[in-house]
């Protein structure tokens, strides 16, 4: 998935998960969790499942794994059959006839860029293109070729028909990919589907979305550990939690350095240029669709600006960490974390 360029391999370095997840043999009736990382949205996921019985475990995974092809297929805008890449093809000239599910999934798109102003923007295509980020050292796009792709940015060039399911991109150039939102929407998906077969607790770990429901296998909550921002080999807190999302975006491994300023992969769907204030963003909230949205939308605005509309959700902490190390906290994340030697 592009912007998956905003592959947050760090997925085990800011969000490390703790406690029992591997796989364990069960003693009479009592549950144990399976682990089974794989290759999934060209990136790596794992997923662990508690059940009684290992073999409907893996079942249960196998149709997780089979949940996210699926979803892949239909929204990669890298594969040539997918719904999304004909929408793509399709811009300027007609509308495309889609099932409710990508309806859907483009109108929540649409809403939480509303609600960003504009930060998050799956149009962001046509300028992400201009910028390579597989280089540490790849050259700087000129202004003039970004501002030439951001006359066909902007989400109010989706149309769409909610009486014959359609969607359409009113400018030739306007590209959509749903890579800031795309794996949240999977893991959710993934998540539904355990709970389908039987599964009584689990992780779903998209590459660092991570959506986490019902106990470990002792009863107790799933233990996420965020690591030290600053050193990122220590453990700087770790959270008890149970039916949330924790996503963390990041520019550890994804950036540009240029005339000593560094590039993040993550790009301003406003501007055309990569975010330079925020080096990553941990959002916390009970869905990993809207988690993931906002771990690039709060990326974007900024410490102030991101911190005053995470403030403002119910349901929604984060952790911010700026350009120059600096740790921020939303007015309810801190109280959330226990650091290492706290009582218990």
């Amino acid at each position: 998935m592009p912007h998956s360029a905003r592959r947050r391999s760090l997925f085990s370095a800011l969000l490390t998960l703790i406690g029992s997840i591997g796989v364990l043999l069960p003693t009479n009736l009592s549950a144990a969790t399976l682990r089974d990382p794989r290759a999934a949205m060209g990136s790596r996921f794992e997923i662990s499942a508690v059940h009684v019985d290992p073999k409907r475990a893996q079942e249960a995974i196998d149709a997780a794994y089979a949940e996210i092809e699926r979803i892949e297929a239909v929204i990669s805008e890298w594969r040539e059959t997918s719904k999304v890449s004909e929408i793509n093809r399709k811009a300027g000239v007609e509308p495309v006839e889609v099932t409710d599910e990508l309806l859907n999934l483009t109108r929540r798109s649409i809403r939480v860029s509303k609600l960003t102003g504009g930060a998050f923007d799956i149009t962001f295509h046509t300028v992400g293109r201009l910028w390579n980020f597989k280089s540490r050292t790849a050259p700087i796009p000129d202004d003039e070729s970004i501002r030439t792709a951001m006359s066909d940015i902007g989400y109010q060039h989706i149309v769409l028909d909610e009486t014959k399911r359609t969607i359409y991109l009113d400018r030739k150039g306007t590209k959509i990919g749903f890579g800031g939102i795309g794996k949240g929407y999977a893991a959710n998906r993934a998540v539904f589907v355990l709970k389908e077969h039987g599964v009584s607790g689990g992780v779903v770990n998209a590459s660092g979305d991570i959506v986490v429901f019902g106990t470990q296998e002792d009863g107790k909550p799933w233990r996420i550990g965020i690591a030290n921002p600053l050193d990122r080999d220590k453990l700087f807190a770790y959270l008890d939690i149970t039916e949330q999302a924790v996503v963390t975006s990041g520019d550890y491994e994804n950036y540009i350095e240029f005339g000593g300023v560094r590039y993040s992969h993550i790009l301003d769907p406003r501007t055309g240029y990569p975010v330079t204030e925020v080096r990553s963003v941990t959002i916390v909230c009970p869905d990993g669709e809207l988690a993931d949205a906002l771990a690039t939308s709060v990326s974007v605005l900024g410490v102030d600006g991101g911190l005053n509309l995470v403030n403002q959700l119910r349901g929604v902490e984060a952790m911010l960490v700026d350009k120059d190390g600096g740790i921020h906290f939303s007015e309810g994340l801190e109280a959330m974390m226990t650091k290492p030697g706290d009582k218990q």
